[in-house]
């Protein structure tokens, strides 16, 4: 943005939502420069903060008249640079519109602004026997408005599935700064699945300002066991034995024993330090049923070389179990100075091998990696230790990311089970897709998005966003991907 524009676009923003919803001191700005995903880095010319989705179509009309590239964001927490202003820019922070405007459990769903942070609906929900079953490791502190970006998963999407699964519509402002709603508090409607079209995009057709949501039945109970093991590979293996006995758990959660040692030091929860895996497991519903499936899967479990199944004996003791898993990520803090956590997608029958892919590739780069999986989904989550200063140090975490992804691909997987592109996977899209695959989405992007200036580098490795190159007819497409800004340490 040039020093001539950014004064006069500042105080209209202002004007739009007072002069305490914006912020463009570079000490404050340097705070939004990043998401979770810490190695590409780039600070937007001016962060805003609006309360309205009138003043956010207010602040998007603003950013079009100056002619700068605008993105959102909610609380950060996102993985995969996302939310990276990767041209500068306007910043619209969407953390203010926090309110739970409707709980309707009748018909079955709640009204949701995009700030409202995930585990603050299921505590509004309480007693009510309904709940909202989207639940990502950071719902704690990720916001709904994130997790629709990028169609968040969590431990329980092996029996209830993704964000899209239970987002019913969706109110946006468009890039022209038009306030659209599509979808709404009924279960079906007509034309064009255009919910399912803006749940993952990751921003980059319009700014979800509502969400109406679904709310599920609370469970008639669940049994929740920990399985240890003394060989990832039993521990894997025990996945596929569950899942093709016809048994789906609620949840099917592995960790191993480098993360283990970081939650046991955390929580004290009394792991065993020597277990090289655990399986936290977890079956719910009706409660007819539940004791056999809980007594089948510790029978599977010492089948596969179990050495040892502990069941919760209540629900505190589930509780910190779960709280033990969730929170595992922030345990890592204790382990070194920065992370990268990947997340790939390979079929159940495969754990086995992209455990020994990733333990290979940790050697082949010298880089610790330690490893919690959506085990039940074939979702892997393994965290790249680091420390951002040193940049041979990041040069061999993103070779050793690379090769792990390259092998999610190779086993018939994905680069992304719930974190989405952002700016970290751009190069991989074009691995998984064919250059009509891509041009498709393009088109689509293209119908919503036509100047490109809302969440520009993100996602699609194709034109009609700043920092991208494309030559040739669409068959015949030549991308060029420019870089975001700055590196850490680089």
């Amino acid at each position: 943005m040039s020093a001539a524009t950014l004064p006069n676009l500042v105080d209209e923003l202002r004007g739009v939502v007072g002069f305490d919803g914006v912020l463009a001191a570079h000490a404050d700005l340097v705070v939004y420069e990043c998401d979770g995903f810490v190695i590409e880095k780039n600070c937007p010319d001016v962060v805003v903060f609006p309360r309205t989705s009138q003043q956010v179509a207010d602040i998007v009309r603003l950013a079009n008249k100056h002619g700068v590239p605008f993105v959102p964001r909610g609380a950060g927490t996102s993985l995969a640079g996302g939310c990276l202003p990767v041209g500068g820019g306007v910043m619209i922070v969407l953390t203010r519109m926090k309110a739970i405007e409707e709980i309707n459990l009748r018909d079955r769903y709640a009204i949701v602004q995009p700030g409202v942070v995930n585990a603050w609906l299921n505590q509004a929900l309480k007693g009510t026997g309904y709940h909202y079953a989207p639940d990502p490791s950071s719902q704690g502190a990720c916001t709904i408005g994130g997790n629709v970006a990028t169609n968040s998963g969590g431990p329980h999407t092996l029996k209830y599935g993704v964000t899209v699964n239970h987002v019913l519509g969706v109110e946006a402002v468009l890039p022209d700064g038009r306030i659209v709603q599509v979808g709404g508090p009924t279960e079906d409607s007509a034309g064009l699945d255009l919910v399912g079209a803006i749940v993952g995009s990751e921003g980059t057709l319009a700014i979800v300002t509502k969400a109406w949501v679904r709310l599920t039945r609370d469970p008639e109970g669940c049994r929740t066991m920990l399985g240890v093991y003394d060989s990832v590979d039993d521990a894997s293996n025990t996945i596929s034995e569950i899942i093709g006995a016809g048994i789906i758990p609620a949840a099917l959660e592995m960790m191993d024993q480098g993360i283990l040692v970081a939650v046991e030091q955390a929580f004290n929860f009394g792991f065993p330090l020597d277990a090289q895996a655990i399986l936290l497991i977890e079956v719910d519903g009706v409660e007819a049923g539940l004791d056999a499936q809980r007594d089948r899967i510790i029978e599977l479990c010492k089948k596969c070389g179990a050495r040892e199944v502990r069941q919760a004996k209540d629900a505190a003791e589930r509780l910190l179990l779960w709280k033990c898993r969730k929170q595992a990520f922030g345990a890592v803090g204790r382990l070194s100075p920065s992370y990268c956590t990947q997340d790939g997608v390979v079929p159940r029958t495969k754990l086995p091998h992209i455990s020994r892919r990733i333990r290979e590739i940790g050697e082949k780069y010298s880089v610790r990696i330690v490893n919690v999986f959506h085990a039940g989904d074939g979702n892997i989550h393994p965290i790249l230790l680091f420390d951002e200063r040193d940049p041979e140090q990041i040069m061999r975490v993103l070779a050793a990311s690379t090769e792990i992804l390259d092998e999610c691909i190779n086993c018939g997987g994905s680069v992304t089970g719930e974190h989405g592109i952002g700016v970290e996977k751009i190069g991989f899209m074009h691995k998984m897709f064919t250059i009509e695959d891509i041009d498709a989405m393009e088109r689509l992007r293209m119908a919503f998005n036509p100047d490109g200036r809302l969440s520009p580098c993100k996602m699609l490795p194709t034109a009609g966003a700043c920092g991208m190159e494309q030559n040739g007819k669409p068959h015949e497409k030549a991308i060029v991907q420019i870089r975001p800004g700055r590196r850490a340490a680089l």
